[in-house]
């Protein structure tokens, strides 16, 4: 393997501003070119009052379940926020920030600010991701339930921790608009489940000229969200002029969609940055390979 197996290709890096950070770089360190162009802008709620008063009965509850790496950022923004659960500590050390709230209370926007975080000692935490749950890691909290194959509501659902949860009260992390099948099948368990809105997906204003102009090699997209607004904003006839570019996705759900989209190299990844610089790698070598033959 080439030690820069991704020299001179420019590999279009979607993730939100925040977590794109990371893969671009890896992709400098392999030879590349990232180019940043998120399809989603993620912030926290407007109106957090609904959000801080489940925070504040946190103790009522059995399980909290954090879906991505984004409703552990701001679940546990909220949390710290609040400030004064009425539960025993378990103590979190995260960093400091000063993000304002529209009702006029302080709501952090990073889970990375100092101070420490009330949680009750006997709530458990659940998330569906590797990288969710290395957050959770990171802020202290060592016993987290998750998946350790497919990573995903239904990795989760599988697990044996989740099996035996009737009469339990669960509270879901999430953003704006998520997917509805982790409460349903927790409700058709037995389990009373709530919905903790904790930040906003929006729609940067991109000119598909933009990334028609870039000329990408590859492209990498982590939701089915970035996916629909990708091809929205390409329309069928601009779609058509990149669906021969390969697609670089980490779920099934996700290729699925592509494939119904009109993507023609769709490369189905391990989860997270490993699983996508893997792939990436691996393509790299082989192009290579097959320019230098040519």
């Amino acid at each position: 393997m080439p030690e820069k197996p991704l020299a001179g290709l420019k590999i279009l890096v979607t993730r939100p501003r925040d977590q794109a950070v990371l893969l671009a770089q890896r992709i400098e360190q392999a030879g590349g070119i990232p180019l940043r162009f998120p399809l989603l802008e993620i912030a926290p709620v407007q109106d957090a009052g609904t959000l801080h008063e489940q925070v504040s009965r946190l103790a009522q509850f059995n399980l909290a379940v954090f879906v991505s790496p984004n409703a552990v950022k701001y679940g546990i923004a909220a949390i710290r926020a609040e400030g004064d659960i009425p539960c025993p500590p378990q103590n979190i050390v995260i960093e400091p920030s000063d993000r304002g709230r529209a009702d006029g209370r302080q709501l952090p926007q990073s889970a990375g600010f100092a101070g420490n975080v009330s949680l009750p000692p006997a709530l458990r935490i659940a998330t569906v991701g590797q990288g969710s749950a290395k957050v959770l890691h990171q802020l202290g909290i060592a016993n987290v339930i998750a998946p350790t194959e497919r990573f995903d509501s239904e990795g989760l659902l599988a697990l044996p921790e989740m099996q035996n949860i009737a009469g339990w009260r669960v509270i879901i992390f999430r953003g704006d608009g998520g997917r509805e099948f982790l409460g349903d099948a927790l409700k058709a368990r037995g389990a009373a489940v709530e919905y903790a809105v904790c930040y906003q997906r929006s729609k940067p204003q991109w000119d598909a000229r933009a990334l028609l102009e870039a000329a990408p090699d590859a492209i990498t997209v982590t939701s089915s969200e970035a996916l629909v607004y990708l091809w929205q904003m390409l329309g069928d006839a601009q779609g058509d002029r990149l669906c021969g570019i390969p697609l670089f996705v980490p779920h099934k759900r996700i290729a699925e969609l592509a494939r119904q989209q009109g993507w023609l190299r769709v490369q189905l990844t391990d989860a997270g940055d490993d699983g996508l610089l893997s792939a990436l790698v691996a393509w790299g070598s082989e192009d290579r390979g097959l320019r230098t033959d040519s």
